[in-house]
């Protein structure tokens, strides 16, 4: 046999095994989330806080009660902090190492839709949903950033995934471990981000027991002993937290979980459509295919609803939870990234079943998705000719500079791709295009966060003080407070005049030392030591009108201004 032949033949026999695909595709997914992660700033004010609430846990030895710049801040539980801490223990303080996390937990949640799109639909089903989340572009981006957001969605997955496997599988020790293990990543999931950790598959669960008549499915969730189980890993940290701290529970469960979702307090209100262009833009390219896919799955799919529960399950998932969260008066983007699992195993489905079949894509699918690249591309082009240049998007786009023509281009390639692979008469090479386009896109994306640093983050600042910061020193921020900045300077810092989401915290302890008002801020920045300070431009402008005493600017940004309580040395 000539030697290419026995290559091909032992490389045919080496992805015939069980562990080759999944082992190559763990390792593909890791270089996707990781190759960047080092790449930019912390960007406040989520990265910074993130970072900094595991930092003071590892400086302190605390690890039962959260503490934001010395304020205790009990708005979400403890998990990613100690997660957090543990890297800083190992690696330090660096971007890499904190954004680590979430790159795993993406990760995890795209083997999770891999294994369980492999179970119910097949070995080519499951690589293509795994394909399709890891390059949709909010999934992308939520995986390189550190925000609760990534891990609650990869607990959620893992045990909707775990669920929906094991009330499928016959009685015995296969059916009990995903079953556990629902429990389990439910429990994680609460101690991640809260009670939404249990309102999501709860609702999705209870809906679809009730439509599907599976009343079974009580008797056969080993309801009891997973009770026992969720509570024995969600409950100890929320009783010995509240033992020690009785203002706990009045915050953390009323304020945080049903005002935030019931009224505006968090001032956080948008319109009940805000998240229907965040799915268009999020899960791009593929969104232009979500009505094909979903047509697919739902023929038929009333009248022989019972055989058809796998298709119903994945269909509640996505829709349940978009609806709870549009109907809540407190949204931010990235709430709905628990529905990108079901419906990336819903598409990659349909995609097989282009793959394998004989049926042509379909054509006005196609044409939608290259207008939408075009008309995504040109928004990226013109924006800043019309924008006024106050608005945070002519703010972003600004800030990307050239590279918002890359990343223009890569919307259009994701667009232009398939379109060209569809007018070539051939569905496979489409189907390769749409991943290849998808990966130009979010590559172009990646690429260019950086740029945004200048509007994100004073790490070039605190450098700036830590080179000359001893330790009598203060460093100051007025009327504002950059969460990044006590990370890279691995300290407390005064805040002047400014309460924000530290105010509870304000209210429960004695923080007068650091929560300091402007007349004893205009007293410490006349005393005999250097006192850096910290804020925005129309800050600075206002100090300079009425100075506290000798200022002098020593370095500044777009986004804040770095100034000294010292004249320039002789």
């Amino acid at each position: 046999m000539p030697r290419a032949a026995r290559v091909i033949a032992a490389l045919r026999e080496l992805y015939a095994r069980p562990w080759f695909e999944p082992l190559v595709l763990t390792l593909l997914l890791a270089v996707w989330f990781g190759y960047e992660l080092g790449g930019r700033a912390l960007w406040s004010p989520d990265e910074g806080r993130y970072a900094e609430i595991p930092r003071e846990m590892v400086a302190s030895g605390d690890y039962l009660t959260p503490r934001l710049n010395g304020v205790k801040y009990f708005e979400k539980p403890p998990l990613v902090y100690w997660l957090e801490a543990g890297a800083i223990r190992l690696f330090g303080v660096n971007e890499w190492a904190l954004r680590a996390w979430p790159a795993l937990f993406a990760l995890f949640g795209c083997l999770a839709v891999y294994f369980t799109g492999r179970k119910l639909y097949g070995r080519r089903a499951g690589l293509f949903a795994a394909g399709v989340l890891a390059i949709s572009p909010l999934y992308d981006f939520m995986g390189g950033i550190l925000t609760l957001d990534m891990p609650l969605t990869a607990f959620l997955t893992a045990a909707m995934c775990a669920f929906l496997l094991g009330i499928r599988a016959p009685p015995g020790a296969m059916r009990r471990t995903l079953l556990y293990g629902f429990y389990i990543c439910v429990a994680l999931a609460v101690l991640t981000k809260g009670l939404v950790g249990i309102v999501i598959p709860g609702m999705v669960i209870a809906v679809w027991i009730l439509l599907l008549g599976e009343w079974r499915v009580l008797r056969e969730m080993q309801l009891p002993s997973g009770f026992i189980v969720f509570l024995a890993i969600a409950a100890p940290w929320h009783v010995l937290v509240a033992r020690a701290n009785p203002e706990f529970a009045q915050f953390y469960f009323i304020h945080e979980h049903f005002q935030r979702y019931l009224t505006t307090v968090h001032h956080r209100y948008q319109p009940v459509w805000f998240f229907v262009p965040i799915l268009l833009a999020g899960f791009y390219p593929f969104t232009a295919l979500l009505p094909y896919a979903l047509r697919d799955v739902m023929r038929g799919l009333w009248v022989r609803r019972r055989e058809h529960g796998d298709s119903w399950f994945l269909l509640l998932w996505a829709l349940l939870p978009f609806v709870f969260f549009s109907l809540s008066d407190s949204k931010l983007v990235p709430y709905i990234l628990p529905i990108w699992p079901p419906l990336a195993l819903l598409v990659g489905r349909w995609l097989a079943k282009k793959w394998e079949g004989d049926t042509p894509f379909a054509r006005t699918g196609l044409w939608f998705l290259l207008v939408l690249g075009v008309v995504f591309a040109s928004v990226l082009v013109a924006a800043p000719r019309v924008l006024s240049p106050e608005t945070n998007a002519a703010r972003i786009l600004e800030q990307l500079g050239f590279g918002r023509y890359a990343v223009a281009g890569g919307v259009l390639a994701a667009g232009l791709l398939p379109f060209i692979g569809w007018r070539g008469a051939n569905r496979r090479l489409t189907v390769l295009a749409l991943f290849l386009g998808g990966v130009i896109l979010v590559g172009s994306l990646d690429l260019n966060f950086a740029r945004l640093d200048v509007g994100r983050s004073v790490k070039t600042l605190a450098l700036v003080v830590e080179r000359d910061l001893k330790p009598h020193d203060e460093v100051m921020t007025y009327e504002t407070y950059y969460q990044d900045l006590p990370v890279y300077l691995g300290r407390r810092i005064t805040i002047v005049d400014w309460q924000g989401e530290l105010e509870f915290g304000m209210t429960v302890e004695d923080t007068r030392g650091w929560m300091i008002d402007d007349a004893e801020f205009r007293r410490r920045w006349n005393e005999p030591r250097s006192v850096y300070l910290l804020t925005g431009r129309s800050n600075y402008d206002k100090l300079r009108a009425n100075p506290p005493g000798p200022m002098r600017l020593l370095a500044q940004t777009e986004y804040a201004v770095l100034v000294v309580n010292r004249e320039a040395s002789p």
